[in-house]
């Protein structure tokens, strides 16, 4: 188990370095308004399992609607870790399935799914020291064997040092 301070593997930082299920990837996201002092905090995002075509239709059985022509579930249960850098810390995080897209192995995002997300979903408001585990669902091609997924918050106003998280969808 990898703690806060540990070190942690380089893998997640381009799509081409994408990290495999289960390896912890380090991130920086900035928080503050406007003028006031910006805090820096330490995310840790790990991909704790993955199911996919019937096995995540099962999981998501009468929840949800059938998905896309073409498409295929993938559900990712992930956990979330949030560290403040620094005082005062008090910086809230909001976590939500909206900042993960999934990627075709080709390079084109795939169209996020509008679907009941299971239990527990990743949804929540994290204060330093504290960390989130739950699902997200995506939608890739069938026959896409190696897609991707990515963890941004530039859409927050929140930023995000060094870019985009990236992970494999596949074992």
């Amino acid at each position: 188990m990898v703690g806060h301070g540990d070190a942690v593997h380089a893998a997640g930082t381009s799509p081409s370095d994408a990290a495999a299920p289960g390896t912890v990837v380090a991130g920086i996201v900035e928080c503050g308004d406007g003028y006031t002092s910006h805090e820096l905090y330490d995310v840790k995002l790990t991909l704790l399992e993955l199911l996919r075509g019937e096995a995540a239709g099962q999981r998501l059985a009468g929840a949800t609607p059938a998905p896309g022509v073409g498409q295929e579930y993938i559900l990712v249960r992930i956990k979330f870790e949030y560290y403040a850098r620094g005082r005062p810390g008090d910086c809230e995080h909001a976590v939500k399935p909206e900042h993960f897209t999934a990627w075709s192995s080709n390079g084109t995002a795939y169209t996020a799914p509008t679907v009941a997300m299971p239990e527990p979903s990743l949804r929540g408001l994290l204060h330093s020291e504290q960390s989130l585990e739950g699902w997200i669902a995506v939608q890739v091609a069938p026959d896409d064997a190696k897609p991707l997924l990515t963890f941004s918050v530039d859409d927050t106003g929140a930023v995000q040092h060094g870019g985009k998280l990236w992970f494999q969808l596949y074992h």
